[in-house]
């Protein structure tokens, strides 16, 4: 669960906040009375949530990375050396 604080407190400790976002890797949420509440999130952690929301903008590239998943947590993919993954796909080192 995000760490929590209010505006005041927020305005008065923001180093200590941006420390505890960048440590913990948490958001630490923001509120304020009678306003819309705002996170604090390492920039690295929002990077990552937009790129996976991008990837699950297509029905079919989410299906895909759904089932990859599925497999890593079955165990069922055997592991392929880089020569193997090349060869698969026809992707040769230049010389």
């Amino acid at each position: 669960m995000p760490h929590q604080t209010n505006y005041t407190e927020a305005c008065n400790n923001f180093d200590k906040i941006y420390e505890e976002a960048i440590k913990s890797r948490e958001p630490v949420v923001i509120n304020r009375e009678g306003a819309e509440s705002v996170a604090v999130i390492p920039t690295v952690e929002l990077n990552s949530i937009i790129e996976t929301a991008y990837l699950f903008q297509s029905p079919e590239n989410a299906a895909g990375l759904l089932d990859a998943l599925q497999r890593v947590k079955a165990k069922t993919n055997m592991p392929q050396t880089i020569d193997e993954v090349r060869k698969d796909f026809s992707l040769y080192e230049e010389e």
